[in-house]
């Protein structure tokens, strides 16, 4: 019953905090400059906040119909976190247009090997409806897993290259937050045994990690400041220049 509760409490928590980004991109002007975070929020928060929850109540946690729309909304918000983990290194090659073309080739090649890997499961002995569905299954799972692989290595890039974008570095930290604890409670309810006392508790691990995330990102858009260019001291003089021509 306790870990229903937490299980609970922390998924509206995470609802509130979605909206509350939205709101607050909105307000402030930052949703067209963070428009792929305010894409995957959106979507989270439909999708997993309003979408399951209406599809949970209607069909029944033990119904094949909400499992399907489970499955097929998760494949939708690995989908958008892949292209939110994109955005990210966007934004961070922006002044390095070379190595951006090398991370996009990567981007593209791992989203490839990612489908062609998922594919594999088409070809089971099992039903041609059960293995569309394993596919589906494991394609949002891989996706999910090199979503973690490419952030982490975002990250690091970050670090490497002394890139100087704080509000960057902590949503690339939010995300990892979520993806390496949705990884790490994965693992754990592998490994602990069925009749484990612990195991009931893993169902509440996924939003706190989700929650941590999303606490994360609202700091970065209250509370770090967008950064203002520095011009060069060739760059004064040319627009002082132009200034008196005019």
């Amino acid at each position: 019953m306790s870990d229903q509760v937490l299980t609970c409490g922390f998924q509206y928590a995470g609802y509130v905090v979605e909206a509350t980004i939205c709101l607050l991109l909105f307000w402030q002007g930052k949703w067209r400059r963070l428009k792929g975070l305010c894409l995957y929020v959106a979507a989270l928060f439909m999708l997993d906040g309003v979408a399951r929850s209406a599809s949970l109540s209607f069909f029944g946690q033990g119904s094949i119909q909400y499992y399907y729309f489970y499955w097929l909304t998760d494949v939708v918000l690995a989908l958008r976190a892949f292209l939110l983990v994109c955005g990210f290194f966007r934004r961070a090659c922006a002044q390095e247009e070379k190595m951006w073309r090398l991370v996009r080739l990567v981007l593209v090649s791992v989203f490839v090997l990612v489908v062609g890997y998922s594919a594999l499961t088409l070809t089971s002995k099992y039903s041609q409806l059960y293995a569309n569905w394993t596919f589906i299954i494991e394609f949002g799972q891989n996706l999910y897993f090199s979503c973690l692989v490419l952030n982490t290595m975002l990250y690091v890039m970050m670090q490497q290259f002394a890139i100087d974008d704080d509000e960057l570095g902590l949503m690339v930290c939010g995300l990892g937050v979520q993806f390496a604890g949705e990884a790490a409670n994965l693992a754990l309810y592998h490994l602990v045994p069925h009749d484990s006392f612990a195991r009931h508790f893993f169902g509440f691990l996924n939003p706190l990690f989700t929650l941590g995330m999303l606490l994360i990102w609202i700091y970065a858009i209250v509370k770090v400041p967008q950064r203002v260019r520095v011009f060069s001291k060739a760059e004064q003089k040319t627009a002082l220049f132009e200034a008196i021509s005019d």
